[in-house]
């Protein structure tokens, strides 16, 4: 046993290893580690050997997740999830994933530093597939855990022309395993994921460490306006089917309606195409992006009405044909209220007050809630960037979440039911 690390201790360690990290990148000069990458598969070395270097049980599962497991202090049987993912967008940042990988390892070696006894095991996951940058399948690593991979994917050919199932085989993966990679729900306690907040409210709020309550509901949609095409010099302003005019008068309805909303609705109109696309040419027709998100279902399926019934009526004013067609429809997906509140404990008991908020991205605690109970921390993120070279979070802010995940294992260590 030695004496505890302080938080600030606990944060350039963790910031050291995310910088480590971060140079495993497929394209030198950015950080870029796509799933089944040879920078995914460096990175494993990496982290397989911080895992081994503090006394876990190193393995890889069929779907390229890397698991470190600390057996429990005597006969408990159940297990606690810790982790994240640790691929990335292209010309990622350092922490959006990684961190909550590097949270765990540092957190599960601080509690055998200070000689805490665990009744249960520990499982750190570090996910290979969140950002379903390389082939469209975003969380097929976790939902391999939880037992709930589609088939359908090993078939899906990412940019590069190259299959799914064929990317496995070729990283040492037996796709034919895939479910022996699920995790029996029974004796598992929870997941818990540290992660940045990848939006401005603690900031605004100044506080480094928040609960999330749930992962906000979303529904992506295309729009299409189809009016006239015509000549921008000859075409009176009265006899125009002008498209673009059309959807511009919709954008501003939607951004009515996200203002206007609910559980942190938000509405946004994020992709255009306009067609013909001339400058001397009134726009004939136009196809766009809607993405509407909220931290509870009604307000985004109210929201989703009150678009679709305006927009009918934008249209049909302006004589323009209008079709919305549905892409993706995810519902709210809650957090789990013990372990909230198991990690609200270890907030506060830092001294820190402890807001609760949504999450507007999507994670990996999204398909782990299938199966498990499920519950996030989220750091502070600077100015809310993310997905981003300049994403960042202040060292010590780091070492107060590290600090508030041990609390969180020894709260729920001490909670634990004597086998």
């Amino acid at each position: 046993m030695t004496a505890p690390r302080t938080p600030a201790e606990l944060g350039h360690e963790t910031q050291r290893l995310l910088d480590e990290l971060a140079r495993v990148t497929d394209e030198p000069g950015r950080v870029t580690r796509t799933y089944l990458s040879p920078a995914l598969a460096r990175s494993h070395d990496l982290v397989g050997g911080w895992m081994r270097d503090r006394g876990l049980e190193v393995t890889r599962d069929a779907v390229a997740t890397l698991r470190g497991r600390r057996p429990a202090d005597g006969p408990g049987r159940r297990t606690l999830l810790l982790g994240s993912h640790i691929d990335t967008v292209i010309d990622a940042g350092k922490l959006d994933g990684c961190l909550g990988v590097v949270a765990a390892l540092v957190a599960l070696e601080e509690v055998d530093r200070r000689g805490e006894k665990l009744p249960f095991a520990v499982e750190i996951l570090a996910f290979g597939d969140e950002e379903g940058v390389r082939f469209p399948t975003a969380l097929s690593s976790s939902s391999a855990v939880t037992g709930t991979y589609r088939r359908e994917w090993l078939d899906v050919v990412g940019a590069d022309g190259v299959r799914l199932r064929d990317a496995l085989v070729a990283f040492g993966c037996d796709p034919e395993k895939i479910p022996e990679a699920a995790i029996d729900p029974t004796d598992v306690i929870g997941w818990l994921e540290v992660h940045i907040e990848q939006g401005p409210l603690l900031e605004h709020w100044d506080l480094p460490l928040g609960v999330v309550t749930s992962i906000a509901g979303q529904t992506r949609m295309g729009l299409s306006l189809v009016g006239q095409a015509g000549h921008a010099g000859t075409v009176p302003m009265e006899l125009r089917r002008d498209a673009l005019a059309g959807l511009a008068e919709i954008i501003l309805m939607v951004e009515r309606v996200g203002r206007q909303g609910t559980a942190n609705l938000v509405a946004t109109v994020g992709r255009v195409a306009v067609s013909p696309g001339a400058g001397n040419t009134v726009p004939g027709r136009v196809d766009a992006s809607l993405d509407v998100r909220a931290g509870a279902d009604t307000p985004r399926l109210v929201a989703l009405d009150r678009i679709r019934h305006q927009a009918e009526r934008i249209a049909e004013k302006r004589g323009l044909g209008f079709t919305l067609e549905r892409h993706v429809d995810v519902p709210t997906c809650p957090m789990d209220e013990g372990l909230q509140d198991a990690f609200a404990r270890s907030v506060l008991s830092l001294g820190l007050d402890c807001r609760r908020l949504p999450s507007g991205a999507g994670h990996d605690a999204m398909a782990m809630a299938r199966r498990f109970p499920a519950a996030m921390l989220f750091v502070r993120s600077k100015a809310g960037i993310s997905h981003n070279p300049a994403e960042w979070t202040d060292p010590d802010d780091l070492g107060l979440a590290v600090e508030a995940l041990i609390r969180t294992i020894l709260d729920l260590a001490a909670r634990e039911p004597q086998p």
